[in-house]
């Protein structure tokens, strides 16, 4: 076999048979002054030692971006004015020992998750039902608030749930909803928020969602969602979290989904089927 038939063959097969083990032939750009091709294990080794840059640089990146402000936080492990994972985490402490004779709970814990988990059980009795009854209404604020707060409160209360009011509602004088319908008033709290705490006073900020208005097919006042913040100052009185003030805002409020609202059937059933919970801090 003659040189021209090699350099035929080289063209029709590209790999050719180096020591039997048919690599690839291929010739890198010469270095400086060389006209020797570089070895495959040379290039190899460069990639590797590239690769393995790479991924130093991405790991300094990452540990760079991570990082907290050690120096000069107190040891909170707060960066940049960001709340630590503490603060959106349970706790797992159990929140209540019992609850009272209204249903809500009591027995909180003399601390501040104690505090937040009052607050936030105090901001769903407040927004339920019972607060359009007024015998209702005044064993709820008798229960939760200091006695002066609630002696104080109840007058203005009764005035605010007027006949007027709770018609607007679709509700009766007395709270009740028409025959056939289903008047819905309830908060899902999103989070707790400590103001200031120590061992007998709390100010604390819920942020909740809220569902109200009637379930039924006549009903002109569909239930709807809100968003708002309650906030309550609490005071340690018998053995308890009581509320001595309390207000409220608008908001902050997420941008509404796209999801298509479901009928008052399913609504009124969804609210008679799934109970509510007591929150913990």
């Amino acid at each position: 076999m003659n040189r021209g038939d090699d350099e035929r063959r080289g063209t029709d097969d590209p790999y050719t048979t180096m020591g039997g083990t048919r690599q690839t032939r291929t010739r890198m750009p010469d270095d400086a002054g060389s006209t020797r091709p570089r070895s495959p294990r040379v290039r190899a080794s460069r990639s590797t030692v590239t690769v393995v840059g790479v991924v130093v640089l991405l790991v300094a990146a990452i540990a760079f971006v991570n990082r907290g402000s050690g120096d000069g936080d107190g040891g909170t492990g707060q960066s940049g004015g960001r709340p630590e994972s503490s603060s959106t985490a349970a706790s797992g402490v159990k929140p209540v020992t019992g609850k009272g004779a209204t249903g809500i709970p009591s027995g909180f814990a003399r601390n501040v998750q104690g505090a937040q988990s009052a607050a936030t059980n105090y901001t769903v009795a407040l927004s339920s039902v019972d607060m359009f009854k007024s015998d209702s209404r005044h064993r709820l604020v008798d229960s939760i608030y200091t006695s002066e707060a609630a002696a104080k409160l109840k007058a203005s209360q009764d005035a605010a749930y007027s006949a007027q009011f709770l018609q607007k509602l679709g509700l009766d004088a007395n709270g009740d909803a028409p025959q056939g319908s289903l008047f819905v008033s309830r908060a899902i709290p999103v989070g707790a928020r400590v103001e200031s705490a120590d061992a007998d006073d709390a100010k604390i900020a819920v942020w909740y969602t809220g569902l109200i208005g009637m379930s039924g097919t006549t009903s002109t006042d569909p239930v709807k969602t809100s968003w708002n913040t309650w906030t309550f100052q609490l005071k340690w009185v018998d053995n308890d979290w009581k509320i001595v003030s309390d207000s409220q805002k608008k908001g902050p409020t997420p941008l509404p989904g796209d999801e298509t609202a479901s009928n008052s059937d399913e609504i009124s059933k969804a609210v008679e089927e799934y109970g509510g919970f007591t929150y913990a801090r």
